[in-house]
């Protein structure tokens, strides 16, 4: 039985990525096809001639109710958390509408894949969103494969994780010795201070003034108006009100920040939080017991011992996404709290904190670089590395704290590049939504290496 490579798209840029992809597989013999929540991608692939689906169109026609049971669902009000918390939205009784929609429309579309004779294997990024989680719980409930794909720590290289939205793991270090290509990409990022920014996520990494400001983003919102209020057109990313009020919300509330941002010079003896996107998946399915970043916050400054403070920093792809009336009430309420400036190095405030306190972010890696300690709270892929410590629930917080700064782990130097290698080879060679030639040939090389050990697994 053939397989038949399946992806979902919910934007332009994905659509222009997974056509690629489709065609790179073509020449191959292997066939696939797009799974679109983004009505203009349909009727693109439609005239290129790549197989597509319009899963908006067809959800119109699915029942509002299904049987959350037989997808393996317990609380679908748990799965609609994401998108509630991305977009803002209040109402749960839509989402949960749409939601069962949209598990019916995928569960048609791979049963009508089989009904064909092949073998289907669906890839997407990973994503929290409601177009995601249907084809994900649709094709376990068929039995067939799934697979995330998100940035490794390496840039250049993904994970793919098969059949779960909980974050690939890497346990070790295991490895015997790092190669010379990993040792000299960590040089390169440590020494230099390099930030490990994916190609995909590059244009988010500037201040919301120049967002906005930014002649692209207007022609992008021009065109939004255009399909959704003219021509009708649907697509799964169309709150285009509040999408533009957050990031009006965003400037405004970098330029008031600005007064308790702080400068690393006479900030001495801090553990450092750094802060993650907020809605992010990372958080709202994969942690969502840490979702509250602020709550986090305050019983980090309760749990600190006397002498130290918890240094905090956004996000460089959201500045200004903080609450500017609940970072107020922290900072009036904890004074060994310290707001530093974002355009500060993330390595360079490694190398300065005292210890570092993560929930899953890819700062936690980057500080064994530094030689920092580092506490891990939530589902990360380096959760499981010996060279870290675990706290798993809120009330062990403060104890973990304590005995992270009092006793930290002895890490031996040669193990942190071992444990590194063993990173690098869990991930594979690609980088998401770039459709050059060179990557698309080893992202293509990469989907088949992780599908043929899975596949030949059926065959016996």
């Amino acid at each position: 039985m053939n397989s038949y490579f399946l992806f979902v798209s919910l934007a332009g840029n994905q659509t222009a990525f997974f056509e690629a992809l489709v065609r790179g597989l073509a020449s191959g013999g292997i066939a696939g096809g797009v799974v679109c929540f983004h009505e203009r991608s349909h009727e693109h692939l439609r005239r290129v001639g790549v197989e597509s689906w319009n899963a908006i169109r067809m959800a119109e026609e699915a029942s509002p109710e299904v049987d959350w049971a037989v997808y393996g669902i317990d609380n679908a009000q748990f799965w609609i958390g994401h998108e509630k918390a991305a977009f803002e939205l209040r109402a749960s009784d839509p989402l949960l509408v749409k939601f069962a929609r949209y598990l019916q429309v995928a569960e048609r579309i791979l049963r009508q894949l089989l009904g064909r004779g092949v073998r289907p294997v669906v890839f997407q990024e990973l994503g929290g969103f409601l177009a995601c989680l249907s084809v994900f719980f649709a094709a376990r409930r068929l039995g067939i494969d799934h697979w995330f794909v998100e940035p490794s720590f390496f840039r250049g290289r993904v994970f793919f994780t098969r059949n779960t939205i909980r974050a690939p793991r890497v346990p070790g270090p295991a490895a015997m010795e790092p190669s010379p290509e990993v040792l000299r990409y960590l040089e390169r990022v440590s020494v230099r201070r390099e930030a490990v920014i994916p190609v995909k996520d590059r244009h988010h990494y500037r201040d919301a003034r120049r967002k906005i400001l930014d002649r692209r983003n207007w022609v992008r919102l021009a065109e939004k108006l255009r399909d959704k209020y003219l021509l009708g057109k649907r697509e799964e990313f169309e709150h285009v009100g509040g999408h533009v009020q957050r990031h009006v919300r965003m400037a405004i509330n970098s330029r008031v920040l600005r007064r308790w941002h702080r400068a690393l010079t006479g900030v001495e003896r801090f553990v450092y939080y750094p802060l993650h996107v907020p809605a992010d998946v990372a958080l709202t399915l994969r942690s969502p017991e840490w979702l509250d970043q602020y709550a986090l916050i305050d019983c980090l400054c309760r749990s600190v011992p006397p002498g130290y403070r918890v240094a905090i920093k956004e996000h460089p792809a959201l500045v200004g996404a903080l609450s500017v009336g609940r970072l107020r009430e922290l900072l009036r309420r904890h004074d060994n709290l310290v707001l530093l400036d974002p355009s500060l190095n993330n390595y360079e405030v490694l190398e300065r904190a005292a210890a570092v306190v993560t929930v899953n972010s890819k700062a936690g890696a980057e500080a064994l670089l530094k030689g920092r300690p580092v506490l891990v709270l939530g589902d990360a892929f380096y959760r499981d590395c010996s060279l870290v410590r675990r706290a798993d629930r809120w009330p062990w917080l403060p104890e973990a704290v304590t005995g992270l700064l009092r006793d930290p782990p002895r890490v031996p130097e040669e193990d942190v590049p071992r444990y590194f290698q063993d990173v690098w080879n869990a991930s594979r060679p690609g980088e998401i939504y770039d459709a050059s030639t060179q990557n698309i040939r080893e992202f293509v090389r990469s989907m088949l290496d992780v599908v043929r050990p899975q596949e030949e697994n059926i065959l016996q």
